[in-house]
């Protein structure tokens, strides 16, 4: 072997992250748009203080009622915290009762005041006072409650809100839990907003219902680096009992906060109507928006009376960006081909323990995480995001499929199924339109046999919603109704006849496959690819991984969605295909809960907590160099049971590999042969353990290193140090905030990670230990014993922690420690988290206690009997819900073969 003399070396080589990454203090839109100072406009936080009871309850929307027993909780919320591990129904599904005490300033008399409800799950109903206002079905998009004229001014008000998150076939989804593939977690999970404006104010486009109208759109015509036309239109309502002669300002600002553009016109609005002012901005030079430079620009609508005094004001933040579907020729933006494949996940929202409620900042987390992992698509699954995610990606640069809620599911009995969805569809155009992050509305059904004539009207529909350049639909190729749409989801296709891509085991060149997509003259996007399970009932699966099954799952994992030599689409299939293929979306990018299996969803490249996985690294490597950092990652834990083989990940030209200071090994990319930006290195035989042994033995543990250096035009650029875990001596305590503040508004909670680490800080990856959490200060703990999140139980070296902030800004202090403390085991850690104050005030009466106890109801001699019957009937269900599954197991059979028909 040769001898290799190595030398410590400090690199200062500095390769700054992009400016989107650096965010560290996002802004959040409140009830649909952004704040303007000295508007007139106010929203108000209406999370806090809600009296909760979880089942049914009669008479609780009477304003007497009396409540005064149940717990108070903060929305989001989920009706209840699940175990980590929440699959196969066992969540509650339900009635639910909120009830929110609140109290308004007499200020407030002469404003129009509104509720806003981001999403709360399933069915509900609202009633403030005792009197009911709305009824609403669906639990993914928002609705608003005019209250104005109803709410007591100076004196206490009771809102109350029954939720329900039971099946029902009316309404999308309509699937039964049991028989989904992910899980209806209840509650008002998303925010609420209390909007106080002026009679003359820009409405809300969900909550006018006109046909792409209402509120603010914004679109862009004649666009080029020189030059581009930003077209306005907004809906303006006039409530008051005469007509109003107003000035209309728009202005275009940069991030640095300079008019780019502004033009002013003057209109009248008819008393107790609306009207619309459509204006045109010429910005020159504009920056243009793109996933390498998501460069935002603040649009203000500035409505001012005769006298000049601002009336009402209301801010978009907007992306300048042309986006187009060229067929053949691939996806054109800004009216160039784009660099490479559009390659991403798809993402469902669920949390551990929260269930759906998950705050804004984790909206954002989830976007950054999925952003430095090299993602530059997300596909929703299977339902319209949080707002705060859909500004994430406008704000980090990545672009984003909406889609309307639905799995596997037509209701052929009840026609107003098909109503439901097409409002559903009509209000996400409106909700979502603005976004530049947007390339693709899905309006069907997902994996749903639907009636031929559906297809057509949902695509004109989304057409008739955005009825402009730049709106795209999506659809299965082999879908009914399919050649209505505008891009078609569908794997590679080739033209040898094999139904999708099989590599040449002696590594042959793929540039010389030929590919066929049947005649097909739009662009190809795949939109769920990576999942490989046996059979759609026992879901035994090479891509389904939990992270703590270790490191040799965790590699197969990565491998496979890199490159196989068997049957399946993954990264380097898809960067072998022609440009009208223009990528795909991996299933999926977290681990999540599903109603119709007892095991989670395993195939992300995180956990539930956004713990990474190998194949994190394997897609963060696939980011170009130059435009990000320089990356490696080994995936090897150097322990006695690691592969002789040393695996890694990079995005440099080669990487230098030395192993125990002694053998040094290069290895480049071999573009030659594959098509993907990055293959996966593996260097061969290069580890032993029982080498290590003999260094230990020979008291040189200092030499027992892989060492991994990435090297870009002949210069090292980037380091990587592997060591064997020594004995462990310490927990480490980790914020994994991702650089976004944690907002003492109640509601925002942020994840804690404690490490089992050795003396150098290394991991100990393997290792049996609980630990117990405690919490000091202006902070909480999520969860206890009862769902196993305190103590946690420690796996692949980590035990996660969330902790929720209270409403008072200060300093939380985290405490780990090992349940069972002795002389030799690990010591405790505290780490210090400091709270913010919130940037909207917050309106409530009363607020949790930091020390409320959980509620259980007094037992009785008939709840035994009860019992036993309960048991009965649920034995009941799973013998019906068995039945069930088999046909789920059948439609999926059908979807997939489907799909690799010619």
């Amino acid at each position: 072997m040769k001898q290799y003399l190595f030398q410590l070396l400090v690199f200062s080589i500095s390769y700054p992250l992009s400016a989107q990454i650096a965010q560290s203090n996002p802004e959040y839109s409140k009830a649909g748009f952004f704040e303007v100072p000295n508007s007139d406009r106010e929203v108000y936080d209406f999370n806090v203080g809600w009296r909760f009871h979880k089942g049914v309850v009669e008479r609780a929307e009477l304003l007497n009622f009396d409540d005064s027993n149940w717990n108070v909780v903060n929305t989001p919320h989920g009706l209840e915290l699940n175990a980590s591990e929440a699959s196969g129904s066992t969540n509650y599904q339900g009635e639910a009762w909120y009830r929110k005490h609140f109290t308004l300033p007499k200020k407030f008399s002469s404003k129009k005041l509104v509720l806003h409800f981001e999403a709360i799950m399933g069915k509900s109903k609202v009633w403030l006072n005792g009197e009911l206002l709305t009824t609403h079905y669906g639990g993914y998009l928002p609705f608003s409650v005019d209250i104005s004229g109803k709410v007591f001014k100076g004196k206490e008000n009771v809102l109350a809100v029954w939720a329900d998150n039971s099946d029902d076939p009316n309404f999308p989804p309509g699937k039964s839990q049991t028989v989904l593939d992910f899980s209806y977690f209840g509650g008002i999970y998303r925010d609420v907003w209390l909007l106080a404006t002026n009679d003359l104010y820009v409405t809300n486009p969900n909550m006018t219902n006109k046909v792409a109208g209402g509120g603010l759109f914004v679109r862009y015509e004649n666009l080029s680096e020189k030059s581009v036309e930003v077209i306005t239109k907004t809906d303006i309502a006039n409530d008051s009992k005469k007509s109003r002669d107003i000035n209309v300002t728009y202005n275009l600002k940069d991030n640095a906060g300079n008019i780019v553009a502004t033009k002013t016109t003057s209109t009248r609005i008819d008393s107790q109507s609306s009207g619309q002012v459509e204006q045109t901005l010429l910005v020159a030079k504009p920056k243009l928006w793109s996933p390498k430079s998501p460069d935002l620009y603040n649009l203000e609508v500035l409505i001012l009376d005769q006298n000049k005094k601002m009336v009402d004001g209301v801010r978009q933040k907007i992306g300048i960006r042309k986006i187009e579907f060229r067929g053949k020729e691939g996806f054109y933006l800004n009216n160039k081909p784009y660099d490479g494949k559009l390659m991403g996940v798809n993402r469902h929202q669920d949390y551990a323990y929260v269930g759906n409620a998950l705050p804004n900042s984790g909206q954002w987390r989830d976007a950054l995480i999925l952003k430095e992992s090299g993602s530059e698509i997300i596909r929703a699954a299977h339902y319209p995001a949080d707002p705060a995610f859909m500004e994430a990606c406008d704000a980090l640069g990545m672009f984003f499929i909406v889609a309307t809620p639905g799995w596997q599911f037509w209701n052929v009995d009840n026609p107003q199924f098909q109503e439901f969805v097409y409002q559903d569809i009509r209000n996400m155009v409106r909700r979502d339109r603005n976004h530049p992050s947007v390339i693709l509305w899905e309006p069907i059904l997902n994996e749903t046999h639907y009636p031929d004539y559906f297809a057509e009207t949902v695509h004109n529909i989304v057409h008739q919603e955005y009825p402009y350049q730049g709106a795209y639909t999506a659809c299965d190729s082999r879908a009914k109704g399919m050649e209505f749409f505008d891009v078609i989801y569908d794997h590679p296709r080739y033209a040898d006849k094999f139904k999708v891509w099989i590599p040449d085991p002696k590594g042959k060149n793929t540039s010389n496959i030929k590919f066929d997509y049947g005649g097909e003259d739009r662009s190809v996007f795949t939109r769920e690819w990576g999942d490989n399970v046996d059979d759609w009932n026992a879901h035994n699966s090479s891509s389904r991984v939990a992270r703590n099954w270790g490191e040799s799952a965790q590699l197969i994992q990565a491998n496979h969605y890199a490159n196989t030599n068997y049957r399946f689409t993954n990264w380097e299939s898809i960067s072998s295909t022609p440009t009208q293929h223009v990528g795909g979306a991996l299933w999926h990018s977290f681990d999540h809960q599903r109603g119709y299996h007892p095991d989670p969803f395993y195939g992300g490249i995180a956990d539930v907590f956004r713990q990474p996985k190998y194949s994190y690294y394997l897609f963060k490597a696939q980011l170009k160099a130059e435009d990000s950092e320089p990356m490696l990652y080994i995936a090897h834990e150097m322990s006695p049971f690691s592969s002789k083989d040393v695996t890694v990940y990079s995005n440099c030209d080669e990487v230098r590999l030395i192993v125990l200071q002694q053998d040094t090994i290069t290895m480049k990319h071999d573009r030659k042969t594959y098509n993907m930006p990055n293959p996966i290195m593996v260097f061969e035989d290069v580890y032993g353990f029982m080498e290590v042994k003999s260094l230990y033995r020979k008291k040189r543990h200092a030499e027992a290193t892989i060492v991994a250096e990435g090297i870009i035009d002949g210069k090292v650029v980037v380091r990587a140090t592997k060591r064997p875990t020594n004995r462990i001596t310490k927990i480490k305590l980790e914020l994994a905030n991702h650089g976004i503040p944690l907002t003492a508004n109640g509601s925002d909670f942020v994840t804690v990670i404690a490490s089992i680490v050795d003396d150098k800080g290394n991991v100990k990856r393997l290792t049996e230990n609980h630990i117990k959490f405690e919490v000091e200060g202006e902070g909480t703990i999520i969860g206890d014993s009862d769902i196993m999140a305190n103590p946690r139980e420690v796996e692949w070296g980590t035990a996660p922690v969330l902790i929720r902030a209270t409403e008072k800004p200060g300093t939380i202090v985290v405490k780990a420690s090992v349940v069972f403390e002795g002389l030799h085991t690990p010591l405790s850690d505290k780490i210090t988290i400091t709270s913010m104050p919130s940037k909207t005030s917050l309106i409530y009466d009363e607020k949790p206690n930091k020390s409320a106890k959980k509620v259980i109801s007094a037992s009785n001699p008939s709840d035994q009997q009860d019992s036993e019957l309960e048991q009965k009937i649920l034995e009941l269900e799973k013998q019906l819900n068995q039945y069930k599954l088999k046909e789920v197991q059948k439609q999926q059979e059908e979807f997939e073969n489907e799909s690799k028909k010619e």
